[in-house]
């Protein structure tokens, strides 16, 4: 094969993955329902739609030469035939061997390569650990994409054609009226020895020269006169066209801008079947009975966003399955249907974020050996453990190494999970929250960004520094005066609602030098709440300035981890403002003191 043959084969592979992630999931989608269908016409329908997908998938496999996906496809066809013909049936043995075939696949067309090269039987690759979902196809990623959301943004892009005449335009009138100012120029120096003439001539007697020089200089002021009016006229002319540009400029840049972020944005129904299976799958594994119920799948997020969302998606299953569901056997004795219900909501909050929450109908969180997990961990005294709220009790599931498991599985047990979903959710600039009913179950939610391209932020200074807050994660702007602060257990405090919240300066958090604004002025001073319910920090600066939308520029090697830095942006003044990690900051504030202060709060 040649080079330009292999790059070719390379191509069509990279398209290949797309097409046949979208026949698996089809297939898989179908599986789970046919375990669910019980009339005869919906079982035949479904076994029609996976029949005609696993023969898609063989035709595509045949021609980008995946034998391995091609056999898999072979045997569910014979598999699929029988259904159809009611030669067998789909038992939960037969469905579970589908299933497998599945996943099978999944594993060959992500490392297809490495499947070929093992030669491995279709059997053998029939059991693999199941992939729960991708929503990437790694460095040649494709997307696919309405040809009628295409012919929108080239629109889009042929409209600002009139934004560049309109600037060129700009551009000449304001030659020309550099012109004006040069022909201004040549006059003034014109008139300038006549002036200094004149000046000679006042020490003389000729009263006819001096007459006659300064009825130059007069002919000069009312030239000059009219000549400024009309060069007035001009700039205010432009002016107005410059904003008439601006607004027009403006609206192009938006309109294109929140379009073209909407071609990477998918709906979480393109993971919703093989979350299903996850659950499915977890539920066989430990003997329990679940059923997955996903509302709002058509709300459209962030490709980048869904990426990062796996690993929290699949733990926040993982860990309602290990610890929140009971055995049938378990439900039924305490008054519930043997079969749990898990559901999976996705809710628009507003026009820049979107709650995700999972919520179940199991046991609930036990508090008390929460806390007696979090005692054993370090975490705190028992003393300090005992005065906590029942909500600041249940954040304590979201800190590393606490875990009310009295055992370590291979599903759950380390004290892990939940601290990466914290993690992860924090990184995409959003925060996470848990709700608990012993006995009557527990939701966890999740509030996100739409998108990682924009973001409304706060701008503040700091250290006679420009800084940037992302708006969503501002509890409230206040001022405080030196007569607010408080100190307790030898840390500043501010009353807000009847709460101690701890304060500190933004500047020596950053360990930047102090000014006599801020934590350290005289008169009142600004200062932004950040975090949420008990872990809440107030931080002093030197003045909050504007709140407006920001484009986000994220960090790269070598600085894609800077303590307390989430990315930047560029003002429109042309400086660089740093974007401040909320996370960070409220992790950084214990260290520089406020810790004693978060758990009493």
């Amino acid at each position: 094969m040649t080079a330009a043959e292999e790059e070719f084969l390379q191509r069509l592979r990279a398209t290949f993955r797309v097409e046949a992630a979208e026949h698996l999931q089809d297939i898989g989608t179908g599986l789970l329902e046919l375990e669910k269908a019980t009339a005869p016409e919906r079982q035949l329908q479904l076994i029609e739609t996976i029949f005609r997908a696993a023969h898609s998938l063989k035709g595509a496999a045949h021609a980008v030469n995946s034998t391995e996906t091609e056999l898999l496809c072979q045997s569910l066809e014979d598999l699929f035939a029988a259904w159809k013909r009611r030669e067998s049936l789909p038992t939960p043995s037969t469905l579970d061997t589908a299933h497998r075939a599945v996943d099978g696949m999944y594993k060959a067309i992500a490392a297809p390569a490495a499947a070929e090269r093992t030669g491995s039987k279709a059997e053998e690759a029939s059991v693999p650990s199941p992939q729960p979902f991708s929503v990437s196809t790694g460095e040649n990623e494709t997307v696919r994409i309405a040809v009628s959301a295409l012919d929108a943004r080239l629109l889009e892009a042929e409209e600002m054609l009139a934004a560049k005449l309109a600037a060129d335009q700009r551009v000449t009138d304001l030659g020309t009226m550099a012109g004006r100012f040069e022909l201004w120029r040549k006059e003034w120096a014109g008139i300038l020895p006549r002036a200094r003439a004149l000046r000679q001539t006042l020490g003389r007697p000729s009263h006819a020269t001096v007459a006659s020089d300064l009825q130059g200089l007069i002919e000069f002021f009312d030239w000059n006169h009219e000549y400024l009016r009309a060069l007035e006229g001009n700039v205010t002319a432009l002016r107005r066209t410059a904003e008439q540009d601006r607004l027009l400029i403006g609206k192009f840049v938006d309109d294109l801008l929140e379009n073209s972020k909407k071609l990477l944005m998918l709906p979480l129904a393109t993971m919703g079947g093989l979350l299903s299976k996850l659950v499915r799958d977890l539920c066989r594994d430990q003997g329990k009975e679940a059923e997955l119920t996903i509302h709002g799948e058509e709300v459209r997020i962030d490709k980048r966003i869904l990426e990062q969302l796996k690993d929290p998606l699949v733990h926040l299953l993982r860990n309602s399955i290990d610890h929140g569901i009971e055995t049938p056997e378990q439900r039924r004795h305490a008054g519930k249907a043997s079969r749990a219900a898990i559901t999976l909501t996705v809710l628009p909050v507003n026009s820049t974020q979107v709650e995700i929450s999972v919520s179940d109908d199991g046991a609930g969180v036990d508090v008390e050996k929460l806390k007696a997990a979090a005692y054993r961990g370090g975490l705190a005294a028992r003393n300090t453990l005992d005065q906590l709220d029942e909500s600041a009790a249940l954040a304590l599931v979201f800190e590393t190494d606490i875990s009310t498991s009295p055992m370590i599985t291979r599903v759950s047990g380390r004290g892990l999970g939940l601290a990466i979903v914290r993690e992860k959710v924090e990184k995409l600039g959003g925060r996470v929250a848990i709700g608990s009913h012993r006995g009557a179950g527990t939701t966890i939610r999740m509030t996100l960004p739409l998108t990682l391209a924009t973001f409304r932020g706060v701008l503040i200074e700091s250290a006679k520094r420009l800084f940037i807050l992302p708006t969503a994660q501002v509890d409230r702007v206040t001022r405080f005066k030196p007569q607010d602060v408080q100190t307790v257990e030898g840390r500043r405090t501010l009353a807000l609602n009847g709460r101690a919240v701890a304060l500190v300066d933004l500047a020596d958090v950053l360990q930047l030098p102090s000014t006599p604004r801020g934590l350290h002025s005289a008169e009142a001073a600004p200062v932004l709440v950040l975090g949420a319910g008990e872990q809440r920090v107030a931080f002093a600066v030197d003045a909050v300035l504007d709140e407006r939308e920001v484009l986000v520029k994220r960090l790269t090697k070598p600085l894609s981890r800077v303590r307390n830095i989430a990315g930047a942006t560029v003002l429109g003044s042309g400086q660089l403002a740093p974007i401040l990690n909320v996370p960070d900051l409220l992790k950084s504030a214990r260290i520089a003191g406020a810790g004693q202060i978060f758990m009493n709060a």
